[in-house]
């Protein structure tokens, strides 16, 4: 039977205390695995062969079942938890989430965080040399969809001697393939964690994606997606495509405390920026058009705004996830409204009806989509109480 909880309480305090929090995983190495066979994609084109960069932490136990999938959100990577030798403060998106002795502990579990590919950060993308040309992808790249990173993800599984995942666990965008895990795979799979995430993105989502592309395609520098050959960047079309997104990151609450209507120094009558909140954007917008390949941010969105597991059962999210048979942690945030609560619910709402066995974890935190990253003890606590039920069953 189905397992239903709302949490918006707290949760023991000494989870937060600085022993629960644990430790880093340490000096990490990436890697990345190759493969010759074909992928097909569900766009009908084919990756001919293709490369996905991965890390892990912990140690894989004698019959792999301690193994945890990772997947990640729009703009992160593989690159979890811990930090590169020579490079100690490139931290892990999820390090305060992974370690030893953190909520999904790398003394008892063995965690793979995988690089998606269309990626710019190691697996075959946009910037990858297309071996039938010599050159860059580019725009020439196919696009992806959830489903063809969770197809990758299972080839990878095999390579790595894991015939069932512990658990596949993410966050927004990491979320949605977490879901797919279970609808996709299903024996494959004994827990999804699925947070801050939606069954499809709405029609509001789906606008602020596409003025997010426009910023892109429309930049004069992005010469139809084959800019590299040009010896250009779309720079600013970078940047005005993170500032919106990033915008839809925060709550409204979040920024009236973080920035209010502060100035920088007074009132100077310019399209400079004058308030904190505008220098604050301008920054991320910089910082993100630096490291972020324009052709890598149009496919991830065009995957978030494909997803839709309903679409293939007359929009029937129940039917979708009828074959989903692994237990679900489902986690949502009150202040998240660019993947609410309401979205979150209709998961569980779908699951219940299949009688399948999921909590539901609703967390009031006043940090908006982006809480999923950060920390809140009742949030990790929910997650760490979860993986110690999980290990509990595989130490028996």
């Amino acid at each position: 039977m189905p397992s239903f909880s709302a949490t918006t309480g707290g949760v023991d305090a000494t989870l937060d205390s600085p022993l629960a929090r644990g430790f880093s995983v340490g000096p990490i190495v990436a890697r990345r695995a190759a493969f010759d066979a074909p992928l097909a994609l569900a766009c009908g084109r084919t990756l001919p062969q293709y490369e996905l960069a991965y890390e892990t932490y912990g140690a894989l136990n004698a019959d792999a079942s301690n193994a945890v999938l990772i997947c990640h959100a729009l703009n992160a990577s593989h690159h979890v938890a811990g930090y590169y030798a020579g490079a100690p403060d490139d931290i892990g998106w999820w390090d305060n989430m992974i370690g030893p002795g953190k909520p999904l502990d790398t003394d008892r579990f063995f965690v793979v965080g995988v690089n998606n590919l269309g990626s710019c950060f190691g697996s075959t993308g946009p910037a990858s040399t297309n071996p039938a040309t010599g050159r860059s992808w580019g725009a020439d790249f196919p696009l992806l969809t959830v489903e063809d990173w969770v197809d990758a993800q299972s080839r990878l599984a095999d390579r790595l001697g894991i015939r069932q995942w512990a658990a596949v666990m993410g966050g927004s965008l990491g979320g949605m393939q977490a879901l797919d895990w279970a609808i996709r795979y299903p024996d494959r799979i004994r827990n999804a964690l699925v947070i801050a995430a939606a069954p499809n993105l709405s029609a509001q989502n789906i606008a602020f994606n596409e003025v997010a592309r426009q910023a892109i395609l429309t930049d004069p520098d992005f010469h139809d997606g084959h800019f590299e050959a040009q010896h250009t960047k779309p720079r600013r079309g970078l940047r005005v495509a993170r500032m919106i997104g990033h915008i839809t990151y925060l709550s409204d609450e979040q920024m009236e405390e973080r920035f209010g209507r502060e100035l920088l120094d007074g009132l100077k009558f310019s399209f400079a920026p004058e308030f904190q909140i505008e220098s604050y954007l301008r920054y991320q917008g910089e910082k993100f058009a630096d490291y972020y390949d324009a052709n890598t941010y149009l496919r991830i969105t065009k995957a978030l705004d494909y997803f839709d597991p309903a679409a293939a059962t007359g929009g029937s999210l129940a039917r979708a996830l009828a074959p989903a048979t692994c237990r679900f942690l489902v986690v949502a945030f009150t202040t998240d409204w660019r993947f609410s609560p309401a979205r979150s619910r209709e998961i569980v709402k779908a699951l219940v009806d299949n009688n399948r066995d999921v909590t539901y974890a609703e967390i009031t935190a006043p940090h908006g989509h982006d809480a999923f990253l950060l920390d809140d003890r009742r949030y990790h606590g929910i997650v760490r109480a979860w993986f110690e039920r999980i290990a509990r069953e595989f130490a028996a």
